[in-house]
């Protein structure tokens, strides 16, 4: 009986870059509450992942003044979060520097 509730527990592993994008979205989106925008970067790394995923932090009227936010998030092979943090912060509409 225990088994079967580590398996249920367990996520399953994280399958190519689109599995990993939504599952950091996802992730992100239930710690955070911010809706997630878009994927900017998705990058393997030895032990998982690295999602760089864009959110609306701020949402304003008008839309093109809201503001958003990139945060880097960090997973295992199984898709388990292992840290995030904001690394950057901007008005809709605006350009890299």
């Amino acid at each position: 009986m225990g088994d079967q509730r580590e398996r249920r527990d367990r996520p399953s592993p994280v399958r190519g870059a689109v599995g990993a994008a939504r599952r950091a979205g996802r992730r992100l989106a239930g710690l955070t509450g911010h809706r997630v925008e878009g994927v900017s970067a998705v990058c393997r790394e030895e032990n998982g992942w690295r999602v760089c995923v864009d959110v609306v932090e701020v949402p304003r009227i008008p839309d093109t003044t809201s503001l958003l936010a990139t945060y880097e998030v960090e997973l295992d092979g199984d898709g388990r979060l292992l840290q995030y943090r904001r690394v950057r912060r901007y008005r809709r509409g605006s350009t890299d520097d």
